[in-house]
């Protein structure tokens, strides 16, 4: 059978013990567990990938992905296709209305103070690029000499790229209000949107792989954005990552996750936040 004549119907079913050995590598390599229900989902992704490069074998592509040099150089464009997920502007409403209020706050209080978050596991940048607009919108409402800075990191090289060129489909765009999309995107020549260079200037791009927080630099940050990442991983490993997103913060810095993200998770210098529809926490010590 020619390349040109695959299908995603003619995609082999791993058999149990493939299915193991591809698992582990997902956890070992980016902390995220990929349970029975979405085997068809890793067998489709891999298929897809093995298809572009012209493999036909299971095994085959896992022996390449881990051969020296050029198995880091494909896996980096394979964990794309694992680990990227849906995702869009303003998706959880609620949490950016944190956000404002508690910067609304401090701003009100500290009126040339600087704002820096870091935006965990930003996929293709909807996340940070909404945390933008929301502050830039904020600052509007002043003169003071108010600011703030945004990182953004995600595993996916890929993910980043894009976020970086910042152009995106009109569904993506969905939740914007019109006069916000006017605002921060201009319409390219395929109809599609993208972000301004005023916009873009207040948000940095890195890759991050989570397993590795204990090399990160980043500390006293304001503000911890981290949703819709968390729930990929085993309940040990999510309290690992909580509690080292933890000690990045500043005494009074607040922490945004998912709601049903983590559950029972209690930790000596953090206090859960009262706030509608948002799971939040914010350092006391």
């Amino acid at each position: 059978m020619s390349v040109a004549n695959w299908t995603l119907n003619d995609s082999p079913e791993m058999d149990e013990e493939q299915f193991n050995l591809w698992q582990a590598l997902l956890e070992d390599r980016t902390g995220m567990q990929l349970a029975l229900p979405r085997k068809r989902f890793l067998e489709t992704s891999v298929w897809l990938r093995m298809r572009e490069i012209g493999c036909e074998n299971y095994d085959e592509y896992y022996e390449q992905l881990v051969a020296g040099l050029s198995g880091q150089v494909e896996w980096a464009t394979l964990v794309d296709r694992l680990t990227v997920q849906e995702t869009r502007f303003f998706r959880h409403l609620s949490s950016f209305d944190l956000v404002r209020d508690v910067c609304r706050e401090k701003w009100a209080e500290q009126k040339d103070s600087s704002v820096e978050i870091w935006s965990v596991g930003c996929a293709t940048g909807e996340e940070p690029y909404t945390l933008a607009m929301v502050l830039n919108e904020l600052l509007g409402e002043s003169t003071d000499k108010a600011r703030f800075g945004i990182t953004a990191t995600d595993i996916s090289l890929p993910a980043l790229s894009k976020a970086r060129k910042g152009i995106y489909g009109e569904r993506r765009l969905e939740q914007v209000d019109p006069t916000i999309r006017d605002k921060y995107f201009h319409k390219v020549s395929d109809g599609r949107y993208q972000v301004v260079p005023q916009l873009k200037e207040r948000v940095c791009f890195a890759r991050i792989n989570v397993l590795e927080l204990s090399t990160v630099p980043f500390q006293d940050l304001d503000i911890i954005f981290c949703q819709n990442l968390l729930i990929y991983f085993k309940r040990w490993r999510k309290r690992d990552i909580v509690n080292a997103l933890t000690e990045r913060l500043k005494v009074g810095g607040l922490l945004v996750l998912g709601l049903g993200e983590v559950v029972d998770w209690d930790h000596p210098k953090i206090a859960r936040v009262s706030y509608e529809n948002t799971l939040a926490y914010t350092r006391i010590k």
